[in-house]
């Protein structure tokens, strides 16, 4: 059974990592999905790249809804995601790592719910602690093992992109307590949810953000921030799969319980 899947930009994957590597495609009433599954030390995982094989995808585009469906017809129980994010927050500097526990969406385009008022009906979804203790303990047992510099709790702000944020914006989202800022975080994590999914964030604190920065923002400085921790991502992700237990005190399936849905 695959239990844990992995959602990320395309850089995050390594083929090295896996054993019995398979491609399968997944469709679903949302649309198809090219899921990457593999072994690591035993463990079936999956992987999507969130914007597609060549990052193709811009971040208001994503399919979220068809991406976390195929994962849940999968069996995933577990999802660790990762994110490139700037920092509003002068204790998180760049190459720092936050595991958010909260969020403030500003996205405006994009399909939140699975329950739309069809054959799925209405369903209000708990959204108190979105992201995942059980998972954020994990990845964060993992970082300390490590001696990286890793942040456990923190406001992820969701901001619609592809554009990066004014200075003003990112003042206001600053008074409204947000730590990181980042643009595909928000409906995956709220999704995941919705289908009694524990889902943890890994963010990758890449820069500061506008009109904290002392220079304008640039696409290139993200990407070769990103570059310079990509091997460190990929250890946490793969480590912190072992501390996922079955057993998790966290209240993420409980949702099942209202849908119906909670079948084991």
């Amino acid at each position: 059974m695959i239990k844990t899947a992995i959602i990320g930009g395309t850089g995050v994957y390594d083929p090295e990592l896996l054993d019995d590597i398979k491609e399968i495609t997944n469709e679903n009433k949302y649309g198809l999905v090219k899921v990457t599954l593999g072994k690591y030390e035993g463990e079936e995982i999956a992987f999507i790249p969130r914007h597609g094989a060549s990052h193709s995808v811009p971040p208001h585009l994503i399919n979220y809804r068809a991406n976390i469906l195929a994962l849940k017809e999968l069996g995933v129980k577990n999802i660790i995601a990762t994110a490139a994010v700037g920092s509003l927050n002068l204790d998180l500097e760049p190459g720092h790592f936050l595991l958010a526990d909260q969020f403030l969406d500003f996205t405006k385009v994009r399909k939140h719910t699975f329950f739309e008022g069809d054959e799925g009906g209405v369903v209000h979804c708990d959204m108190t602690v979105p992201y995942c203790p059980d998972v954020r303990k994990a990845i964060e047992k993992v970082a300390l093992e490590k001696d990286c510099i890793v942040h456990n709790g923190g406001v992820y702000v969701c901001t619609e992109g592809p554009r990066f944020e004014t200075a003003a914006e990112i003042n206001m989202f600053k008074m409204l307590g947000g730590d990181v800022i980042g643009m595909t975080s928000v409906p995956e994590v709220s999704l995941a949810r919705e289908l009694g999914m524990c889902y943890g964030n890994i963010s990758i604190v890449t820069n500061h953000a506008a009109g904290i920065s002392p220079t304008i923002l640039t696409h290139s400085e993200v990407v070769e921030m990103m570059q310079t921790n990509i091997a460190t991502v990929r250890m946490l992700i793969m480590e912190s799969i072992k501390y996922l237990d079955d057993d998790k005190s966290c209240d993420c399936r409980k949702i099942l319980d209202e849908t119906g849905m909670n079948n084991g």
